[in-house]
């Protein structure tokens, strides 16, 4: 998607750098928060991907080895500047936790006993659970726009294998990336007979 102001590689990088800076920063909950704001920073506001890019981007970072908000940083790092534009938003993403997790593991046993820090962390829990909603409604509802019977069965048969018979999610991945292997070969056989 074109922006209606042409910045410089330099303005972008460092755009890419305090946004994922800023994202990883200000963001508690894993990966699927962290995805949630770099698509509202990159697709909705920047526009530099498409919300189909990001969407799999997200498939891409969920389903690689790796923390999902390290694998998102390198996927729109390398869209938006390549090689470097990676470097940069691994290095914004990764920057604070690196610094929070220094900080608690210095003050841990202060950290460890006391109420008020327990009390805030079952709040942002709350919060959390929030945002992970609401990821799954904004991807969910994207799946269902497909109106794609083959898209919508298997993310219902995903949820029901995850959330009612306990089915490792790994598996579920993979399964899910094997029938989409299988489903395009399928497809391109059919095409070349036609």
């Amino acid at each position: 998607m074109e922006q209606s102001q042409p910045m410089s590689r330099a303005a972008r990088l460092r755009a890419l750098f305090f946004s994922t800076l800023y994202i990883s920063a200000f963001t508690f909950g894993g990966g699927f928060v962290i995805v949630t704001f770099m698509k509202r920073k990159f697709v909705d506001e920047l526009h530099w991907i498409s919300e189909q890019e990001m969407l799999d981007m997200t498939a891409l970072a969920q389903s690689s080895p790796g923390a999902i908000a390290v694998n998102a940083a390198i996927l729109v790092g390398w869209h938006v500047e390549g090689l470097l534009g990676m470097v940069v938003a691994v290095i914004g993403t990764i920057i604070p936790p690196m610094v929070i997790l220094s900080v608690i593991s210095f003050f841990y046993t202060a950290f460890a006993t006391n109420v008020y820090v327990a009390m805030v962390l079952k709040g942002m829990q709350a919060g959390v659970a929030a945002v992970i909603l609401d990821v799954v409604c904004g991807l969910g509802s994207n799946v269902v726009k497909t109106k794609s019977a083959v898209y919508i069965g298997l993310m219902v048969l995903a949820f029901i294998a995850n959330f009612f018979l306990d089915v490792n999610v790994i598996l579920i991945i993979l399964a899910a990336a094997a029938f989409g292997v299988v489903r395009a070969l399928f497809q391109l056989r059919k095409e070349k007979k036609a």
